[in-house]
């Protein structure tokens, strides 16, 4: 690969895979994670903890974070990443964009191009476009560029139709956003790459005067999508087996029932030619976690 993952594959084994590569509608891939559950809870504590040791190569672009480790400058790396992180009771989509980043690292093996929050020059400064494009190696010719999109809401069909109407939105000719977003990675990422053999392919892959290869790129689209999990009392008094077991089921349900909007969405003629690769991952009280998550990485 051109550029290097900075998320270990080991980070999924926080999550219990109900579904993975799951081929929906043209060879789409959809991958349903739970966080492991311990004492009849979702590992929250696992996940905020794996999620600080990655924040830093996420919130920050790779000349800042690599000038600071070169400096041995840990702390002012840690501090310079926590700062960029909106306020926790403000803050509704910043811990989407991160495990999108994770699971499209991680887990598709696409480096990062550009995050969203590596752009802000303030903690509440909003940025537009899409929440991270990353690079994805099909073989040694082909190439995709990965938007990503996240989106959590307590309603998961609510979340898909908003996180399918924003890629819409992005894909409309006469706003241009998908080569503007180019165009941020061209700016942002070639004037900072040190490696001459990432900066190469980079360049024939980012400016078509450049590709003097045969080299073939790509668009698709990373979706993350967090929804809530409803749980019950009696359920939280199962046993810890019986509790995991119904509660993945349950997840599990909750997802096959929006399996056909999926399909129709992907259907869409606007996104004909397009792969796309979904991420859901349940929360239980998740406008409450989201924050309190946020809250412990600020820390």
């Amino acid at each position: 690969m051109p550029l290097r993952i900075d998320v270990p594959e080991n980070f999924l084994n926080l999550f219990h895979k109900i579904f993975e590569n799951e081929p929906v509608e043209n060879g789409n891939k959809l991958n349903l994670f739970s966080l492991k559950i311990s004492n009849n809870a979702f590992s929250y504590a696992d996940l905020v903890e794996e999620l600080g040791d990655i924040l830093t190569a996420y919130a920050l672009s790779r000349s800042t974070y690599d000038a600071l480790c070169s400096q041995k400058k840990y702390t002012t790396l840690v501090s310079k990443a926590k700062e960029r992180l909106r306020k926790a009771e403000s803050n509704d989509g910043e811990l989407g964009e991160i495990l999108l980043y994770t699971m499209l690292e991680a887990h598709l093996k696409a480096p990062k191009l550009l995050t969203k929050l590596e752009l802000k020059t303030d903690p509440n400064h909003y940025v537009n476009g899409a929440d991270g494009v990353h690079l994805l190696r099909i073989d040694d010719n082909t190439f995709q560029f990965v938007f990503g999109e996240s989106k959590l809401y307590a309603d998961l069909n609510d979340g898909l139709k908003e996180a399918f109407k924003s890629l819409k939105n992005l894909l409309k000719e006469d706003l241009n956003k998908l080569r503007y977003e180019i165009q941020l990675v061209n700016s942002n990422l070639l004037k900072e790459t040190q490696e001459d053999e990432s900066v190469n392919l980079l360049k024939k892959l980012l400016i078509p005067r450049e590709n003097d290869e045969d080299l073939n790129i790509d668009h698709s689209f990373g979706i993350f999508l967090g929804f809530d999990v409803e749980i019950t009392e009696d359920e939280r008094k199962l046993t810890n087996a019986e509790f995991r077991k119904t509660v993945y089921d349950k997840v599990k349900k909750a997802v096959l029932t929006i399996l056909p909007t999926i399909k129709k969405q992907i259907q869409q003629d606007d996104f004909r030619g397009y792969n796309f690769y979904i991420y859901i991952v349940p929360f239980s009280k998740l406008a409450e976690q989201r924050k309190k998550i946020i809250a412990e990485l600020k820390k």
